[in-house]
């Protein structure tokens, strides 16, 4: 587990992806020293590969490929998304503790924002992503699901559960920073409403939070872009 320290560089370091998700381990040394602490690069590199980031430039990922994984091609360029359902996208984001951290992944249809389910882990493994799309899946089934080409979602246990339910399979092509653009958007509202002003010591709490959070999210939140709706609402048709 890291120290205090690091604890905090790796908590400044995840406000400042969201704002800059461009800026690789260079110039996230040089803010962290314009915030006034001793770091090298050699650092910073080592903890943004622990919290699975990367800058999208000149290549985004946010976690690992596996080179034995097969990656398949993205299929969602120029595609009009017009109702629930046809595109579900699911992404891991570190979260930041006070004496800690947790790793969160979600399933979001793209038409409604709507989080069909989320789980979270303290490793950065394929498991509670499975298993929140087999939560997912147990409500409904999308023609298109798209990840990144992390190792989570390329692994074979991952990919079989999807083609087993004849979801197609479609992974962010590299150097893209908006293939997954609603998931990031998401990732935003969580951290800066919820996970940054209450600043959760223990996974229990975290836990608690995070499913108030989401309920909200879902069923009380009006959203812009959904013409002041809720995701709920649009993802069930509702008035």
């Amino acid at each position: 587990m890291p120290d205090t320290e690091e604890l905090t560089l790796m908590r400044l370091l995840d406000e400042q992806y969201l704002k800059t998700p461009f800026y690789g381990s260079r110039k996230m040394s040089i803010h962290l020293r314009k915030l006034g602490y001793t770091v090298n690069r050699k650092r910073v590199q080592r903890l943004m590969r622990l919290m699975g980031l990367q800058a999208i430039y000149p290549k985004r990922k946010t976690s690992a490929a596996h080179p034995e994984h097969k990656i398949f091609p993205y299929l969602l360029r120029g595609v009009r998304i017009v109702r629930p359902n046809q595109v579900w996208s699911s992404d891991v984001t570190y979260i930041p503790m006070s004496h800690g951290f947790m790793f969160l992944v979600a399933v979001l249809d793209w038409y409604s924002r709507y989080v069909l389910a989320w789980r979270l882990s303290n490793t950065f493994d394929t498991q509670f992503c499975l298993e929140a799309l087999e939560a997912s899946l147990a409500q409904a089934t999308p023609e298109i699901f798209n990840t990144d080409q992390g190792a989570q979602f390329t692994a074979k246990d991952f990919v079989d559960r999807l083609l087993d339910a004849n979801v197609r399979v479609s992974m962010d092509g590299r150097g893209r920073a908006l293939d997954n653009v609603f998931v990031e958007r998401l990732w935003r509202s969580v951290k800066y409403e919820d996970i940054y002003p209450r600043d959760y010591s223990t996974v229990l709490t975290l836990k608690a939070g995070l499913t108030a959070y989401f309920e909200l999210y879902n069923h009380q939140r009006f959203h812009q872009a959904l013409n002041y709706k809720t995701p709920a609402q649009v993802y069930f048709g509702l008035e």
